[in-house]
Parts: structure tokens; sequence; C-alpha cells
């Protein structure tokens, strides 16, 4: 990285100069090296601030800029400013692009479709069975799969894209070092791995509540459109989901029971006029006609030749457990050991002869639910 990417990492961090202003500084004096450059009169005259020219005029933005980019080279990570021709050309479109973001990871994935999915941090079993569901059918044929990397239907998300051995974006709202949540951090090397830790924030940024609306509209600037699959009332999902209207980006949601606080988003953006999924070609049949194309083209052709994996085989024990497990709601293992009649060491080994075979997942607490 250069001393030109530094000075758009210099720009970037001059407070009091947001995406907006920084967008419209660089359309007024054509670069970051001469909004420096720029005397204190010229930038009076464009209507900044006299603390905000101090701070462009001091020596700080650029050495703070120095320290970024140690920072950078020592995570293996890097700048993408406005010009750079990786940066995400949708992203680049938005009314308040970031004028540098900071990527770790398969950077190339940028170039790809991309669709998120995004929803509330306290999912329910069906709307984590469901987030991987679909993020695995999108991400195996070939859509990166972006979210935020918060608990709940953001992580189902990712996962189920690295499960199909996708691609997937997750979109910090801190700095690259810090991962948050703590608990994440073998799912952050995972995506470094497969696809691309994202973000406009500094090193050593943390997880502020301010930051995630900011986040949001990155999230949503990424993709062709954004699905939402359980969101409260007051949920970021929904955020979410108006700025990707507001960009222009079509909108899903999956349906939930009226009856579940979670389902009041997605229901409502149904009622507004989101398009109601149910399964992955809902999605991909409103996606441009040229990414729609190529993934049911590939679709087509696989179909003659893709060999199918058939289902494992199932003893009677196992056939009975399944029967009484729910998609929507987890059942805890001492209920399933009174009505399944089954004795502890053979209700053990079934539950992990249902988990191998990819039948079952296991939530904390001793709880299981039927896969999709």
């Amino acid at each position: 990285m250069g001393a030109d990417v530094r000075d758009w990492i210099a720009l970037s961090l001059v407070t009091g100069v947001g995406s907006r202003t920084a967008g419209r500084l660089l359309d007024h004096f054509g670069s970051p090296t001469e909004v420096f450059a720029a005397s204190r009169s010229a930038l009076q005259a464009f209507g900044l601030e006299d603390e905000v020219i101090d701070r462009i005029r001091s020596e700080e933005p650029r050495r703070q800029a120095d320290e970024e980019m140690a920072k950078l080279a020592r995570l293996g990570a890097e700048a993408l400013t406005l010009e750079d021709p990786r940066y995400p050309p949708l992203l680049r479109r938005i009314y308040d692009p970031p004028i540098v973001l900071y990527a770790l990871g398969r950077v190339e994935v940028l170039a790809a479709p991309m669709l998120a999915i995004v929803g509330t941090r306290q999912p329910s079993p069906y709307g984590v069975n469901v987030a991987t569901q679909l993020a695995r059918d999108l991400a195996g044929r070939g859509l990166v799969i972006v979210s935020g990397f918060a608990r709940g239907i953001d992580a189902a998300a990712h996962r189920g894209a690295l499960e199909a051995n996708g691609r997937t974006v997750a979109v910090f709202g801190t700095g690259l070092d810090v991962v948050y949540p703590r608990e994440h951090r073998a799912l952050a090397e995972q995506i470094r791995q497969q696809g691309v830790l994202l973000t406009e924030f500094p090193m050593g940024v943390s997880p502020l509540p301010q930051n995630f609306p900011f986040r949001n509209r990155i999230i949503s600037g990424l993709s062709l459109g954004v699905v939402v699959v359980e969101a409260a009332q007051h949920s970021g999902s929904l955020i979410t989901a108006r700025l990707a209207l507001e960009q222009d980006r079509d909108v899903f949601a999956v349906p939930g029971p009226i009856t579940s606080p979670r389902s009041y988003g997605p229901n409502y953006l149904i009622k507004c006029g989101a398009k109601l999924v149910q399964y992955w070609r809902d999605v991909v049949e409103e996606l441009p006609l040229n990414v729609r194309t190529e993934i049911l083209r590939r679709e087509s052709e696989a179909a003659p030749t893709a060999a199918v994996q058939p289902e494992l085989p199932l003893d009677e024990h196992e056939r009975r457990v399944l029967e009484l497990l729910q998609v929507d709601a987890p059942t805890h293992i001492d209920e399933l050991l009174q009505r399944s009649g089954l004795a502890v060491p053979e209700l053990m080994r079934v539950l992990l002869e249902l988990e191998v075979k990819d039948r079952i997942r296991q939530l904390p607490g001793k709880q299981f639910v039927k896969k999709l």
C-alpha cells in the first residue's frame, strides 16, 4: 500500500468527515491528496468548519494512517479504496459508500454476485434451520452470502454457506482485529479462508452500538437483495431491509407464525410487498437476468450428471426418535428418553447416529431439532 492509499485512509480517519462529506470532497478536489493540499480558504469555501479544517491541515491524519497501514500489514489485511478496481461494484453506487474498506481473506470474492441473509440475534430453532438451509442452497449455486457476523441468524447464514463449500462475507461493526462476539473466533477464521471479513472501521474499534447501523448499509449495499428470516418489531434487520429498499435492492422475507414476536419483521415486510421465500428458487427468480440465467443454467447442466447422495438408511430406533423431533421447536433429551422408551445408552447412540447422518442438530442444553 503506497502513499496514495495512505491519503485515502487518512481522509477516512479525519474526525468530522463522514462518508458522504468525504465523497463530496473527492468530487470537488479530485483526490485525497488534493484535499490535504488544499488551502484553508479553499476548504472554507467548500463549507467545512474551522475545527475540521484544522484537522485536515495537521499531520495527525497521515500519522494515524501510517499506523493503520502497519497494523493492516501485520494482520495480513488490505485497504480497498473507492478507486480500487476490487472495490465491490454495487456498494460503490450507494448514496454514502465508505471511501475505504478493510478486508481480510479472499478479496476476489467481492466481485461475485452477493445476497444478504439477516435476522434476529435470538432465533428460534426454525429460524436457524431456515437460514442455514437457504444459505447452503444459495451458496452452493454460486451466490456469495453476506451477513453481519452477529449471533443467531447471521451466524447460521455464514455457517450454511461454509457447509456448502461456498463463499461468504462477514461485515464487522468493529475493526478487523476485534472479533465480536468472541465465541465466533473459529467462525471468523473459516470465513477468512473461504470468503472475506470486511469493515469500514479502523483497527482497534470496539463494538459500539452506533457502529451497527453504519454496518447495515454495507450489508445491503454489497448485495443484490436482502433476505430477512426472523426479526422482532424493532430489529436492526428491519433497518437493513429499509436501507436495501432505499438502495433499490430486492427485499425477501421468510414467513413465520403470527404468534411469535420474531415473526413480526418478516411478516410485516411481506404485507408491504417483500417477496415471500420458501425455497431457494424464490430468491433466484427475482435476481437480475444475467445472474438468474447463469444459476439456472448450471442447475440444469448439473441435474442429469450430479451424483445424488442417497440418504443413509435409518434403523427402527433412529426412525422412532426422528419422528419425535420437530423442525421448529427443540425437544429435550429427557423428553426423548421418556417418549421413545429407549434406555439411556441406546438413546445416546441413536442421537449420535442421527447427527452423523445429518438428520438432526443438537442445541445447547441437550436439546435437539430435526434438520430441514
